[in-house]
């Protein structure tokens, strides 16, 4: 609930007198997986994840504990520009947030998705610039959806490309590549990074390549202050994480624009003591008529799609029963 979670907030950090901390920022282009590593490493789907570009809107805290060791996930949204942001009519906040969750991390993890050409053949624009920016905060290169690569060798080639190769100081070996002649006009462009500590392959299907990646984080922690109680999961609140998962259903099931014009209103928050669970009623106001057929759908069939999905996500994330209503009106 609301104040179980502010009171868990608020409490004092339960450490043992060993305690160790590690804070890392996950970065990468949008849509790289951020949010879908970050609930993976929670265990439980606090962040927003879906298909479309921009999902994660706040910088919203995961907290994973274990044992004397806190791992604090500061969850970047995809690295954007000023342009981008004036073009997708998209919050002012994605274009502060990422910077400001990056200076106060110990670990920069630089997420890239190989499963996308484009994206694998050189890393970020925005996400060189924040390397080059901050050159004191250790990074670790990890290739997302490696199990979609089908030639395995290909994954060596996109290490080698994004890594300049070099790994934690040392020349990585490189299969000789034979270059077209036309390869040496264009121009030397630096597409990778050289000063990677480490890297790592993450495959969607296979939790141990994840797990291995919560190990690397446990024994790169330090001694340290915890800033949270061992069982908070998120610093969002419980409204916003109900809001946030609606939201990733909104963006998954209609097209471009509309999610994005699309503002919430939670009407009703009960927690029934009785019969148990959560009754959640929420009131979608869109701006356009024809934006408000889409969300309800041909007989009222997207609207109740999007509240029993959300409603089976949010009671996986309060372990609860989750009774999640949803009313489509315009803004007048």
């Amino acid at each position: 609930s609301t104040s179980e979670q502010l009171s868990l907030l608020l409490r004092q950090p339960d450490q043992p007198d060993n305690a160790k901390i590690l804070k890392v920022a996950i970065i990468g282009a949008p849509n790289a997986g951020k949010s879908t590593l970050s609930n993976q490493l929670l265990g439980r789907k606090v962040f927003a994840v879906s298909k479309k570009v921009h999902t994660t809107r706040s910088r919203a805290l995961g907290v994973l504990t274990e044992r004397d060791t806190q791992i604090i996930l500061l969850d970047t949204p995809g690295l954007t520009t000023a342009q981008k942001v004036k073009r997708h009519h998209l919050e002012k906040s994605l274009l502060v947030d990422p910077w400001t969750a990056v200076k106060e991390a110990d670990l920069m993890v630089v997420l890239v998705d190989v499963s996308d050409r484009w994206m694998c053949s050189r890393l970020d624009f925005e996400v060189m610039k924040c390397l080059a920016q901050h050159p004191n905060i250790p990074a670790i290169l990890v290739l997302n959806k490696v199990d979609l690569v089908k030639a395995k060798d290909r994954l060596l080639d996109i290490t080698a490309q994004l890594t300049c190769g070099m790994v934690n100081g040392h020349r990585i070996r490189i299969r000789p590549v034979i270059k077209p002649p036309w390869a040496k006009k264009r121009q030397d462009t630096q597409l990778g990074w050289p000063n990677f500590k480490d890297v790592f392959m993450l495959s969607c299907v296979d939790k141990e390549s994840v797990e291995t990646l919560k190990h690397y984080f446990l024994l790169a922690a330090k001694p340290g202050v915890w800033q949270y109680h061992s069982e908070v999961l998120t610093d969002q609140r419980p409204e916003d994480v109900c809001t946030n998962i609606i939201r990733e259903k909104l963006l998954e099931y209609l097209p471009e624009e509309v999610p994005y014009s699309v503002t919430q209103s939670i009407d009703l928050w009960q927690e029934e003591e009785e019969e148990g669970g959560i009754d959640i009623f929420v009131k979608l106001y869109t701006k356009k008529e024809s934006h408000m057929k889409m969300v309800i759908g041909v007989a009222g069939q997207m609207v109740a799609r999007i509240a029993q999905e959300a409603g089976e996500d949010l009671s996986r994330v309060y372990l609860q029963e989750v009774r999640l209503k949803l009313s489509v009106k315009l803004r007048k």
